[in-house]
Order: C-alpha cells, then structure tokens, then sequence
C-alpha cells in the first residue's frame, strides 16, 4: 500500500493530508445502524487494524458518505464510503 502525506498549509503541528493513491481500496469492518446504513467499525491501514473507538460526526457528501472517527490508537480520521462501489478511502488522518 502506498500513501502520499502532504501537510496543509495553515494545518496545525501534527495535522497529516493522506492522500491514498487511487488505485488503493482501505478495507473497512462495517455494522449495519438502526436505518440500515453500513458505518465503520474498525479499518486497515496495511496489515494493522484500527478500532472505532468513537464516530464523531458523519454527514453525506454528494457522491460519497463521510465519517469522522476516532481510533483505538488516538488518532483522528475521516473515511469516505462510495457506497454503490463499495470502496473507502481515508481523506484526513491526525494524530494526537
């Protein structure tokens, strides 16, 4: 798996831009809610697996649905779900 990090400018110390390459599917651990909506419950980056600690916030996007989670690792992210082709990507990771 290969990941481009960029900072954003402006981003506070410690505020990371992942910018998975395309060809690059993050494999996500789903749970249906009470609506029947799939959300994460844990995902991979490589061979390490990243609990949902806690979904902060989750909003749909045009194309995509958004969560923004926190890991068992401390570390805040927003995974992005393309729910007809099934694919997630993470578009914002952050470590504390």
């Amino acid at each position: 798996m290969e990941w481009r990090f960029s900072r954003l400018s402006g981003e506070a110390v410690g505020s990371i831009c992942m910018e998975p390459d395309p060809r690059v599917i993050v494999r996500v651990e789903c749970s249906s809610c009470h609506r029947g909506e799939e959300v994460p419950l844990a995902f991979f980056i490589g061979d390490r697996r990243i609990e949902v600690a806690e979904i902060l916030d989750r909003w749909p996007g045009r194309d995509h649905r958004y969560f923004k989670v926190r890991g068992n690792d401390g570390g805040l992210f927003i995974l992005r779900h393309d729910a007809p082709s099934g694919e997630w990507e993470i578009t914002l990771f952050e470590q504390r």
